[in-house]
Order: C-alpha cells, then sequence, then structure tokens
C-alpha cells in the first residue's frame, strides 16, 4: 500500500516541484531515528490508550524488518516517497498492513524530523567528539617528544622569541579541548524532545512526553510547542562548534603548509598525505594541510546558511527549515572526513629539529638583553630603546647580538658586563620562561602532566 496524498489536492503535483519538494537527498540518513523514534511513538500511543497492544506490537515489528531491509539494501525509497518518514511508513504499511496508517495518530512531521534530526546529531557528536580526543592525544604524544626542540615564536609571520616544538603542538591541544566543550555544549541541547508538539501547538492525545522522553535518551521536553519545531537552536550549536572547530584546523593547516614549504624546511609530510603534480614531476604538495585550511570557510559558510535560513521566519514551521539539514550535514560530512586525516597526518610529521635551531638566531634574545638591563637597575622603557638601538647596529654591520664587543656594548650601558653572553643561548633563554604556562621544558612538563589528566579523566 502506497502513503497517500491529501485528499486536499484534487491533481498531481508538477514533476518540477515534486522534485524541488523532495528532501530524500538530504534526509535518508535518518532512517534509523526515524524507525527509533517511531517506536517509541507507537508505544507511547498505546500508553496513551489510540493503539491496542497487538497494534503496537505489530507497528513494532514491521520496523524493525523496514530497518532490516534498510540495512541488507533490500529497500530503498523511491523519489515519490518525499522524505525519509514518507519512505518509512509506506514500507511499513506495505510490511503490516492497515495497522501502519495508524502511526502516524498524534505526530506531524514537523515534531517528528526535529526529533529525528537531535536523536542522530548527539550521536554525530559523541562520535566526533572521540575522533577530537584522539587527536588531542596524538598532539600530547607528539609533543611528548619535542619538550626541548626549539624554534622561532612567530608574531606577525616574523622571528619573535624562542619556543619549544612541545609549546607550539600543545597551543592546539587546548583549542581543541575548547572544542570539545562547545561540542558537549551542542549535544546538551539535543537533550530536549520536541515529539508531542505536533504540527504546532500539541496533539489531542493524552502522551505521557516524559515516558517517551525517557524511552529516547532524552532529558527533558520542550517546554513549547510553537518553538519545538521552528527552533534549530541546538543545530545552530552544533554548526557554531564546527565552525571555530575548523577554524582551529585551519590554522593548523596553515601553519604546516608553511612550514613544510623550502623557505621554512620545519617538516616533511607523509606520503600518504601528500600529493603531486600532473606537469612537475618533482612536487610535493601539502594536499592535506591545504584541505585542512580550506575546511573553516566551508564550515563557517554552513552556520552562515543556516542563520540565514532562521533569519526573519514567522512561527512556527514553514518549509524553509527543511533547508537545515542541508548545511547541518555538510558540516557533519565535513568533519567525518577531515578529522581522521589530520590525525594521521600528525601522527606522520617528520620534524627537522636542525633547521628550527637554525633558525633561532640571536636576535630572538632581544628581549632578554632588555631584562638583563632591567635586573641591573635600568627602567624597561630604557632598556627597550638601547637593545633597540643595539639591534639597529648588528643590523647595519651585518653581524649577530652574540658577535659585538663588550666594549662597544659599554658604550650602550655601563650595565654590560662579561655574563651578556649567557643571556644570548636560546636554551636559557627558553628555561628563564618558567612560569606557569610558559616555554620552558619544566612548565610545558607540568602542561603535559595537566593536559594528560584532562583526557584520562575524560573532561
Amino acid at each position: 500500500m502506497t502513503v497517500a496524498r491529501s485528499g486536499r489536492f484534487a491533481g498531481e503535483r508538477d514533476p518540477a516541484f515534486v522534485a524541488l519538494n523532495s528532501s530524500l537527498a538530504l534526509d535518508w540518513r535518518l532512517w534509523r531515528e526515524d524507525i527509533e523514534g517511531s517506536a517509541a511513538h507507537a508505544r507511547a500511543l498505546e500508553r496513551a490508550g489510540a493503539l491496542t497492544c497487538a497494534e503496537r506490537k505489530a507497528i513494532e515489528d514491521g520496523l524493525a524488518a523496514v530497518g532490516r531491509e534498510v540495512e541488507s539494501g533490500a529497500f530503498v525509497p523511491r523519489d515519490e516517497d518525499e522524505d525519509v518518514h514518507m519512505a518509512v511508513e509506506r514500507r511499513l504499511t506495505e510490511i503490516s498492513g492497515e495497522v501502519g496508517a495508524k502511526l502516524h495518530t498524534g505526530r506531524s512531521r514537523n515534531d517528528q524530523v526535529v526529533t529525528d534530526v537531535r536523536l542522530h546529531l548527539r550521536r554525530v557528536v559523541e562520535r566526533q567528539v572521540e575522533a577530537l580526543r584522539a587527536l588531542q592525544q596524538v598532539l600530547l604524544e607528539r609533543a611528548g617528544e619535542h619538550v626541548e626542540t626549539i624554534l622561532p615564536a612567530y608574531t606577525h609571520l616574523q622571528r619573535a622569541q624562542v619556543t619549544s616544538l612541545a609549546q607550539h603542538l600543545l597551543a592546539y591541544f587546548w583549542m581543541l579541548q575548547r572544542d570539545v566543550e562547545r561540542f558537549g555544549r551542542a549535544r546538551a541541547a539535543c537533550l530536549e524532545l520536541p515529539l508531542g508538539a505536533g504540527a504546532a501547538v500539541g496533539v489531542n492525545y493524552l502522551i505521557d512526553r516524559d515516558a517517551v522522553a525517557g524511552d529516547l535518551g532524552f532529558e527533558r521536553v520542550t517546554e513549547n510547542s510553537l518553538e519545538a519545531v521552528a527552533g534549530r537552536d541546538f543545530a545552530l550549536d552544533y554548526l557554531a562548534a564546527a565552525a571555530q572547530l575548523g577554524v582551529h584546523l585551519s590554522r593548523l593547516g596553515g601553519e604546516l603548509v608553511l612550514w613544510a614549504s623550502s623557505e621554512f624546511g620545519f617538516v616533511r609530510l607523509p606520503d600518504a598525505y601528500s600529493g603531486g603534480s600532473s606537469i612537475m614531476p618533482q612536487k610535493r604538495n601539502p594536499d592535506a594541510a591545504e584541505l585542512t585550511r580550506a575546511a573553516a570557510p566551508r564550515l563557517t559558510a554552513d552556520l552562515g546558511g543556516l542563520l540565514g535560513v532562521l533569519h526573519g521566519l514567522p512561527l512556527a514551521y514553514n518549509t524553509d527549515l527543511r533547508e537545515d539539514k542541508r548545511y547541518l550535514f555538510d558540516a557533519v560530512d565535513c568533519l567525518d572526513q577531515l578529522l581522521p586525516v589530520v590525525q594521521g597526518l600528525i601522527e606522520g610529521l617528520e620534524f627537522d629539529t636542525e633547521r628550527m635551531a637554525a633558525a633561532c638566531d640571536s636576535f630572538l634574545q632581544a628581549t632578554d638583553v632588555a631584562d638583563y638591563l632591567v635586573a641591573r637597575g635600568v627602567p624597561f622603557r630604557d632598556a627597550h630603546h638601547l637593545t633597540g638601538a643595539l639591534v639597529r647596529e648588528c643590523l647595519e654591520r651585518g653581524i649577530g647580538l652574540d658577535e659585538v664587543l663588550l666594549e662597544d656594548l659599554r658604550r650602550l650601558s655601563p650595565v654590560f658586563d662579561d655574563d651578556y653572553a649567557a643571556t644570548l643561548d636560546p636554551r636559557a633563554s627558553l628555561a628563564r620562561k618558567a612560569l606557569a604556562g610558559g616555554s620552558a621544558p619544566a612548565s610545558v612538563r607540568d602542561q603535559l602532566a595537566r593536559a594528560a589528566a584532562l583526557l584520562a579523566s575524560g573532561g
């Protein structure tokens, strides 16, 4: 039996409109949640006296059969089904007979679809948080290998001061930690049950919504039926978290593109995540890192797209809301593809630690020189000016800060002494950054311990 079109209409719909109106390409992935939610609804209808025990059992058995057919490939939707909900109901009715047509009692596709999406998205978040945790673990392990590996820290993409490779990698660990927390809040927003809101104003059956919520693993029911079917804040929360994650991953990808260049030469990307050229045989392109960099605008556009759909929509449901899945699932697919690639890329990186150390020229210790003067009683602003003058003189002479004679230093300030040379050791400079969160090896080891404890606790 085919699920009939409403008797409100006398003729058939135009094929072009049918194609436009179909959301199967977007929402078929919700079939599992649709079956799960429908089974819970059938149980609620039995409790409300709208189905007999035998009818409820026939519906549940039929839904289970539909699920098995989808998994085996024996059942695929047809164009005329319009969406996943109609496809599942059609096949249920074909299997179970007229009792299948009773399933939609006390329910609208408006509250049905948003229930399915919330169910689906909370599982997506769980899967992607697990992937983020795995990526954090890789960053933690690689950082542990390089606590004392020095390289320049950059500001304005200019060499600034000495840091450690571990400190640099851990910066991304903490970015991802905030992403995990944002995704956690997005999952929490999925835990309100919309089912029971009906098309907009509730339904005429005393369905125990709290029981349905418990049945489906929701923590609470929505407070307002109009907002329940019209709201997509939970999807926006996910997309906002995804966009921020995309920015973090993009920054990581962008740095790897730079570091893999001949001009930097800090890293060699693994063959498994590199590309070649169709014309230049020598090329080794950072394709995976570039695609990581490109994820940010895609994910940000998904967030902007859904915000645009929701902008100005009157309450309650409007067909515009079908577009939520276009943006939501694009972001889901983007991250599902991207996260394992980024993990593999970081696992396979080969760092050129000698090249990194060689980039730590003596000018990176200019701030240490200024602090050296401060320790001898020179006010910082004066020390900053004197050190700047020293840097300018060195650049004009084509020498480094470590090549200036003591007599020349004392012409700038009499407080310079023989111990000045020790100020210019990059590893000593690193060790001086021993405050909490600093780049000193001791501080980084403390940071590693905190990060490892955080991962172990699942926090």
